[in-house]
């Protein structure tokens, strides 16, 4: 690289020309690589949620679908791993909230609002309060509901996903 130092008048006043037009910068180096279908690579995760809270296990599995804590998260793909949950009826809920937290749905009748307690739950469809807690927690959009199809929720310990090998992980690991 060659540099011109010129003299533009007879105070001292310096102007620096840098003087290679062949010399480029690397543009392709500073490019922020945006995910798309074809780039993502999606695993298999198994987590199991024997005693462990509700809300901590759904955040975490959460961002697990929804793929932000790995290094080419793009919000707008579904770049997030397949999660497989075993023991739903294992899972804790902090508190009170066994007793005192309410669901509520509506049938779409008049008077037809429906509420169920998560013991209810847990003792109906052990699944459903898992699906309900992570489904809260995904964007309510066409990617959320494809995200939501990532997420699989067993009672017991067998699970039929054996083929796609998953590696078992510990939540509370994540950081």
């Amino acid at each position: 690289m060659r540099i011109t130092i010129l003299f533009l008048s007879l105070q001292p006043v310096w102007k620096i020309v840098f003087l290679n037009p062949k010399k480029q910068v690397d543009t392709l180096s500073y490019k922020t690589v945006s995910a798309n279908k074809a780039t993502v690579t999606k695993e298999w995760v198994l987590v199991d949620a024997e005693n462990m809270v509700l809300g901590r296990l759904s955040s975490q599995v959460a961002m697990l679908i929804r793929g932000k804590k790995k290094p080419n998260y793009t919000p707008h793909v579904d770049c997030g791993d397949n999660v497989i949950i075993i023991n739903a009826e294992k899972i804790v809920l902090s508190g009170n909230k066994t007793d005192e937290k309410v669901y509520t749905r509506y049938t779409g009748y008049p008077g037809g609002q429906r509420f169920q307690t998560p013991r209810e739950l847990l003792n109906k469809k052990p699944e459903a309060i898992i699906e309900k807690a992570v489904k809260g927690m995904l964007p309510k959009s066409r990617l959320g509901r494809a995200l939501f199809g990532n997420l699989f929720v067993y009672t017991g310990s067998e699970h039929p996903h054996a083929a796609q090998q998953p590696k078992t992980i510990n939540i509370n690991d994540l950081r």
